[in-house]
């Protein structure tokens, strides 16, 4: 079992295991009983510079654009129920194909349509995020949420980012009101 972490820890991921060239990151979460409308809650990565914004429109990693053109973030494809045990959505990162200017990549998770079913992360529960080394499956790092996000639609659960040649994990867990729309606006991605 990896490192569980609360909201602003971090690890070093390359010095829990030495020679990590990659991993999977593995986002879930649970829905409370609602109305009977369906939840589609939906991954997101950004791939970002030193000044914290996208590195290209073509680096946000998403339902609608599941790879960088690098091949250096990919997601595995959209759950549309988050029905099933274990993660719900995952994405790959491979350090050694991400471009050099890549410093941060962050990962998010937004209720699709959140608005118009009157839907928010007050009504999702044992949300989570984790990272794997890919060479082997082990779980290197965990963030439970547990915070109260009555009012959000979207999430960024945490973050890859680089430390000299080391790349570290943070939890993050901050939250929008404003959906994807506004994680993508804040990191400067043209939509």
């Amino acid at each position: 079992m990896g490192v569980s972490l609360s909201k602003g820890g971090n690890v070093s991921l390359t010095k829990q295991a030495p020679g990590l060239s990659a991993v999977t990151v593995g986002l879930g979460w649970d829905l409370r009983t609602t109305t009977g409308t369906g939840f589609d809650l939906d991954a997101s990565a950004l791939v970002l510079d030193g000044s914290g914004k996208i590195i290209t429109d073509q680096h946000f990693v998403f339902f609608n654009n599941l790879r960088t053109p690098d091949g250096g973030v990919e997601h595995t494809g959209d759950n549309t129920t988050g029905a099933g045990e274990g993660d719900d959505e995952q994405i790959k990162v491979n350090f050694g194909v991400l471009p050099a200017t890549a410093e941060r990549v962050a990962f998010a998770a937004s209720i699709y349509d959140a608005d118009s079913r009157g839907q928010n992360f007050g009504q999702v529960r044992n949300a989570y995020i984790r990272v794997l080394n890919q060479g082997d499956g082990t779980e290197l790092a965990r963030y439970d949420l547990s915070e109260d996000a009555s009012m959000e639609t979207a999430m960024v659960f945490g973050e890859l980012y680089r430390a000299g040649t080391d790349w570290k994990f943070r939890a993050v867990g901050q939250g929008y009101a404003s959906g994807l729309a506004g994680i993508a606006a804040d990191f400067g991605v043209n939509i």
